[in-house]
Order: structure tokens, then C-alpha cells, then sequence
């Protein structure tokens, strides 16, 4: 699995990768990106898309997959966690986990 930290402007502020793929890596990152870039988990896009909405895979930055979540500090958006390596539902569960243990 890995986990991907970026702060409220996207930038890469903690990695760690345990026995996942190569690939997981950038779409850890991607998926973090994508939710803070837009505001919102990056499930929401995977919904739209299985929905028959595809044209949101024009947007920028889209990552049409489970597993990335905002962080958020004392009500305010500080960053966003990604995390790739296993089954999809399982990524947007980890990630969920991770949101949830901010104090």
C-alpha cells in the first residue's frame, strides 16, 4: 500500500510504501491532489463516472478512483491523504481511516 500526504496546495509533504506496486505511488499522489484541487473525495468522480457521466475526465487533475480524502484541521482544509495499493473499496476505506484520525 501507499500513502500520499499533500497540503492545501497539492504539494507532496509525506510518501511511505509498503510492499505496493510501483504505479501505486503516482496515483497515491494523484488521488491526493485531485481531492484537494476540487474539493472533494475523489470517490465522487468514480461515482459520476460509473453513472454514465464521463465528461468529467476532461477536468484537470481528475483521479476517477477511491481512495483519495481531504484532511482537515479545527474545520479548515489543511491537505488531502491518497492511498493505492489494494482493492479500490479498500484504498477509499484506508484513506477514510487516515481523514478520520485527524484531531
Amino acid at each position: 500500500m501507499v500513502i500520499a500526504i499533500v497540503d492545501d496546495g497539492g504539494h507532496l509533504m509525506y510518501l511511505q510504501r509498503d510492499k505496493a506496486q510501483l504505479g501505486s505511488v503516482d496515483v497515491a499522489i494523484k488521488k491526493a491532489r485531485a481531492a484537494v484541487l476540487y474539493l472533494r473525495p475523489t470517490s465522487i468522480f468514480a461515482d459520476r463516472v460509473n453513472n454514465g457521466e464521463p465528461g468529467c475526465l476532461e477536468m484537470p487533475g481528475i483521479m476517477p478512483l477511491e481512495g483519495g480524502e481531504l484532511l482537515e484541521y479545527k474545520g479548515e482544509i489543511v491537505g488531502a491523504i491518497g492511498i493505492s495499493g489494494a482493492k479500490a473499496n479498500e484504498d477509499g476505506i484506508v484513506a477514510r481511516a487516515g481523514a478520520a484520525a485527524m484531531p
